[in-house]
């Protein structure tokens, strides 16, 4: 197995971790597997490679966004954990993520459609965990990109799958032509420096950054965080007050595809969940009208679920209730299609 790199847009900084979590202050563990597509073990091919899913989890949610920008739908195949992970009442024990399409979710009362079984490994495994357990490891987290043909798990740090994604997308078995396709991570000069210094500010301030707020127990760290995360939307909304259509420019790129699972959710989920009532993304005409054009491109909508993320975050909440709104000025993701909101 490679060292994971040591870059700041893709993990938090482990100094002292043990302490600071019992100080009370959210500390992200590091993925553990690290391999990637195009290694000698695990050439680009058709069919060959499936992804292991929670469709409220935001990490996820990268992953899902790039397999359906890039036109990779058919040849990843993929399955979907439920939103809520096993309760006391579990033979295994609390806190695991299971394969379970007939459980019902107490926000519908009903079965969630999108979740399945597990058909990645031939082994119909009912926990996440056990896909672990067969590579020797202690892991339990999504997203996971699998081998199906080697039966090994590639690579569970979400940031570099969708970056492998985007660079093999046509030898993976694309839809898209090469001019259809976007690139995610292009190559123009100066470009890709932008986009990391964007993910760098992006991935600390908001998408951990937003963990950090709504799970840290010590109240100075969820200020800090709170604090952090309201000033990075402010400079994005300044960022693009420039009339620019996404963060780099005319086109939608890896820095986009990073910041919109958290903006996705801000609004329904965690303005309330996360403690982060600073201000709603409405509230931020650039980053509004940001949003919905995002949004509106081909295969967005469908890469995640605010069903499952309002299931999944209020689900492990203390009384396990789930906040029905917002509904005005009309229900999410509804919104999303108005960017006029905000006027």
């Amino acid at each position: 197995m490679t060292e994971p790199r040591k870059d700041a847009s893709v993990e938090e900084d482990q100094t002292d971790a043990a302490k600071r979590r019992a100080e009370g202050e959210f500390v992200r563990g590091v993925s553990g597997f690290r391999q990637a597509i195009g290694d000698p073990d695990f050439p680009p091919e058709p069919g060959r490679y499936h992804l292991f899913v929670a469709l409220n989890c935001p990490w996820c949610h990268r992953v899902t966004l790039a397999r359906n920008v890039l036109g990779l739908g058919d040849a990843l195949t993929m399955d979907v954990v439920f939103p809520n992970r096993t309760d006391e009442d579990d033979p295994e024990g609390p806190n695991l993520w299971q394969f379970n399409p007939t459980r019902p979710a107490s926000l519908t009362g009903a079965p969630l459609p999108e979740c399945t079984s597990e058909t990645g490994t031939g082994r119909s495994h009912r926990l996440v965990r056990d896909i672990y357990r067969a590579e020797g490891s202690d892991e339990q987290s999504v997203p996971i990109l699998y081998d199906k043909q080697a039966g090994r798990v590639v690579n569970n740090e979400s940031a570099e799958i969708l970056r492998m994604l985007n660079a093999a997308a046509g030898p993976l078995g694309s839809t898209l032509s090469d001019t259809d396709r976007p690139d995610l991570y292009p190559v123009q000069p100066g470009l890709r420096s932008e986009i990391e210094d964007l993910n760098d500010l992006i991935y600390t301030a908001i998408n951990n950054g937003a963990y950090k707020a709504g799970f840290s127990s010590d109240q100075a760290a969820y200020s800090d965080a709170f604090k952090a995360y309201f000033n990075a939307l402010d400079a994005l909304e300044a960022r693009l007050s420039d009339g620019r259509p996404f963060l780099t420019g005319p086109d939608f790129t890896e820095a986009d595809l990073r910041l919109f699972p958290t903006l996705y959710r801000h609004d329904p989920v965690y303005y309330v969940r996360m403690k982060l009532n600073g201000a709603r993304i409405l509230d931020y005409p650039h980053l509004w009208r940001w949003l919905c054009r995002a949004h509106a491109l081909p295969g967005v909508a469908g890469s995640g679920s605010l069903i499952h993320c309002r299931q999944g975050y209020f689900g492990r909440s203390w009384n396990g209730t789930i906040p029905l709104g917002p509904f005005r000025p009309m229900p999410y993701p509804e919104a999303y299609a108005h960017p006029e909101l905000c006027d």
